[in-house]
């Protein structure tokens, strides 16, 4: 196929470049880092694809979703030209990463962890997602019903903590991999360790994208494992894998974002199956 594939040298963006190269297809590829911005190429291309991928899109980590909120409100001018796009040049077929942080913030507090579903979010009735990040994948998501609307096959995923050996260390994983290399001891955890997460691997993400996309499921769909993970046990099961046990210091004053976030995978498990455990992801990275 011709595949057209955003934010091509983003973490997730280049892992689904080397799968689609694999699968043999015909990949274009657009990214800012590249010195193509995404915004002018749908403004201003006309080229019909076979699919047509969406990963263009600005977060950076916690710190910045928290830090830059109008910086990361340009997804909305991103996102809407993407659809924009999709319907100018009848692209038949499309997918768009929306977010976790698209669920209600008042699902995520501390207490009793709620497994998210699909249909927690209600996009006629929207709660108040997490963020201007959250915001921006809302927004996307009910854009995307227009571009439906007009012909275009839409696969829309919602991927939870996604991890990898090569992720920019300004998210969590990779940055507990460093401190965990470098052994140390105290070890820093932002917030107060009870957090959780769900953490999928860039290998499984990759998969159930792809999977997805060839199983034509519109979505929305959760990717991760469902499976609650805490800072501290991330912290303990890294430095148990690195061979040491550190004291762990907590820094409460840290950007930590929603307490829980953990999803319903089932949905996912109907056509892909995740393979990486958490714990085979921390040894590959520990030992690349």
């Amino acid at each position: 196929m011709r595949v057209l594939l955003t934010g091509s040298a983003g973490f997730v963006g280049r892992h689904l470049h080397v799968a689609l190269d694999v699968r043999g297809d015909h990949v274009t590829t657009c990214d800012l880092a590249d010195g193509q911005d995404a915004l002018d190429f749908f403004r201003t291309n006309d080229t019909r694809y076979d699919l047509a991928i969406h990963c263009a899109a600005i977060v950076g980590g916690r710190a910045s979703i928290d830090g830059t909120p109008l910086g990361v409100a340009t997804n909305l001018a991103l996102d809407a030209w993407y659809m924009h796009w999709l319907v100018r040049t009848g692209t038949p077929r499309a997918a768009y990463f929306s977010s976790s942080a698209a669920y209600p913030v008042e699902y995520q507090k501390p207490g009793p962890i709620r497994l998210l579903r699909e249909e927690d979010i209600d996009l006629d009735h929207p709660m108040q997602p997490d963020a201007s990040y959250g915001w921006a994948k809302l927004t996307g998501e009910y854009l995307a019903r227009y571009a439906e609307a007009e012909g275009v096959q839409m696969t829309i995923l919602r991927p939870f903590s996604g991890y990898g050996t090569d992720q920019d260390e300004a998210y969590p994983f990779p940055a507990f991999i460093r401190r965990a290399r470098r052994r140390d001891d105290p070890f820093e955890i932002w917030g107060d360790g009870t957090s959780t997460r769900d953490w999928i691997h860039i290998d499984d993400l990759v998969g159930a994208t792809l999977a997805a996309v060839e199983h034509s499921v519109a979505g929305p769909v959760n990717l991760g494992w469902g499976r609650p993970v805490a800072f501290d046990d991330l912290a303990r099961i890294t430095t148990s894998m690195a061979g040491y046990q550190p004291a762990l210091k907590y820094l409460p004053t840290a950007p930590q974002g929603v307490h829980h976030r953990v999803c319903d995978p089932s949905l996912m498990r109907a056509f892909y199956e995740p393979k990486v455990t958490l714990e085979e992801g921390v040894q590959r990275a520990l030992n690349t």
